[in-house]
């Protein structure tokens, strides 16, 4: 499993800015629906319903949200890069600015915890982190999430 897989390139944007993690789980439905098809309020639902469990905010100013979703294909991600960081009650009470969001069939089950752990791996890496707070172009961005991890891994 790697990203290519997951995450398509019109499934990543740039946002100026937010007023609410509410707003944030709208823009990510919506993104979703445009890449992927998905009803963008069956995702915004499942956002909400898994967030209701506990904060997906990890820390460092990263939010890894997720949901399980009845009659999707596969696995598929969204990623957005806020330029202004929002509040989303993370572990670490900091503010976020990059979200890896993950949309797993109901029935998915080990594969959506590979996936999230794929994307945990990913978005831990400094040198990723770095990038991709350094770059607001979608394009370079995906490039970022989807290069190659044996090369970030051996750097």
């Amino acid at each position: 499993m790697d990203l290519t897989k997951i995450l398509k390139p019109g499934a990543v944007r740039t946002l100026s800015h937010l007023t609410s993690k509410k707003r944030l789980f709208h823009e990510l439905g919506e993104v979703a629906a445009q890449a992927y098809g998905l009803s963008a309020a069956v995702a915004v639902d499942g956002l909400q319903e898994r967030e209701s469990l506990g904060p997906t905010g990890v820390g460092h100013g990263i939010a890894l949200p997720h949901a399980r979703i009845e009659d999707l294909p596969g696995i598929v991600g969204v990623f957005l890069r806020l330029e202004k960081p929002l509040d989303y009650d993370s572990v670490d009470r900091q503010p976020v600015d990059l979200v890896f969001a993950l949309f797993a069939p109901k029935d998915s089950g080990v594969d959506h915890l590979k996936a999230l752990a794929l994307v945990s791996r990913t978005m831990r890496d400094p040198a990723v982190v770095a990038k991709l707070r350094a770059n607001t172009d979608p394009a370079k961005l995906h490039a970022v999430l989807t290069e190659g991890r044996g090369a970030t891994q051996a750097a």
